[in-house]
């Protein structure tokens, strides 16, 4: 572009500066949906709001869709940004580009499952005095990355100070991780039955060791390790042993969470004994209504572990009289109106 300059009093040239400023502000809000399973439920079309946010000086929300939008998407969950600011006055726009991303067990994103959007326009009110587009200064906050911080304790047997011999192989680990995260540890390091601070390692002769090594891996991270769908089901199973021996009752909900998602005619007559052995109550619940069925139950009674559920555990077998007496009882009572 062509200049221009004349010359002053002293014979420089004058000048000046000017600059363009972006009033580009940032944030994220993190959206944890507990008992997923749960949640698709929810017809298609029908969203669970966010709790409110602020960024840039404007108030959003995000909206879930469990089962999608559209009755073309029901098969794909939907996630879509809503702007809140609703005041009564002159209109200003503001332009957002926005991202939505799934972040893994451990808090780390999915590539994948990723995506970002084009820059959009929306409309927001001035009111009746100055519009502020700057917000009050804040500091963003990543999660929580604690368990990141433990898993590499783990992994690395820096400090270590107590071991494990389970099944032939040898786990460390540090005392005072294992008290924190189980009281029957915490009694056994530091109670009055307290073991000494000996180096001979501890022998645990009812696990094996795969089951041994996810259950230090969920008391460090409060994760399971990473596994395929088959090997995901059958570790819950040993797991519940592993839980009602060390207390750990969160570990138990996620184990009977992942069970009750695999219920079907071949699975329920043993995840049923498993709840009734571990008084899995949700568990065990879920298996009476899935039996509550006639087909579904003369499925399960054709499978080789219900004779072993009559013989080992004859209170479910009077708990399943009754949910079918309580079934029919209801489908008598439809068929009349």
């Amino acid at each position: 572009m062509p200049t221009s300059s004349h010359v002053v009093g002293n014979g420089l040239p004058s000048g000046s500066a000017s600059s363009i400023i972006s009033g580009v502000v940032r944030g994220y809000h993190l959206l944890k949906i507990v008992g997923y399973s749960g949640t698709k439920e929810i017809p298609n079309g029908e969203g669970i709001e966010s709790c409110l946010f602020r960024v840039g000086g404007c108030t959003w929300n995000v909206r879930y869709y469990p089962n999608g939008l559209r009755s073309e998407y029901s098969d794909y969950i939907g996630l879509c940004l809503f702007l809140n600011d609703t005041v009564a006055g002159e209109v200003e726009t503001v332009k957002e580009k926005f991202m939505f991303g799934l972040l893994d067990q451990h808090g780390k994103p999915v590539p994948s499952y990723t995506g970002t959007s084009d820059t959009r326009e929306f409309s927001v009110h001035k009111g009746h005095g100055e519009f502020h587009t700057q917000e009050t200064p804040s500091i963003l906050v990543p999660p929580s990355d604690l368990h990141r911080h433990l898993g590499v304790l783990l992994s690395s047997k820096a400090g270590v100070n107590v071991k494990f011999q389970v099944g032939g192989e040898t786990f460390s680990a540090h005392r005072l991780v294992l008290a924190a995260r189980s009281p029957v540890f915490r009694a056994e390091f530091f109670g009055q039955t307290r073991e000494g601070t000996t180096t001979e390692a501890i022998r645990v002769h009812d696990m094996e060791a795969p089951v041994f090594s996810a259950l230090l891996t969920f008391m460090y991270t409060d994760a399971l390790p990473d596994m395929k769908q088959e090997e995901e089901y059958a570790l819950a199973q040993h797991l519940l042993v592993a839980v009602d021996k060390y207390n750990l009752e969160r570990l138990k909900l996620i184990c009977e969470d992942k069970l009750c998602n695999r219920i079907d005619t071949s699975s329920v007559v043993t995840i049923l004994a498993l709840a009734e052995q571990h008084q899995c109550h949700e568990l065990k619940a879920a298996c009476l209504v899935f039996l509550s069925s006639p087909t579904n139950l003369g499925a399960a009674m054709e499978s080789e572990g219900f004779e072993f559920l009559t013989k080992s555990c004859s209170g479910v077998i009077k708990d399943l009289l009754k949910s079918q007496v309580a079934a029919s009882i209801l489908w008598k009572r439809k068929s009349r109106a």
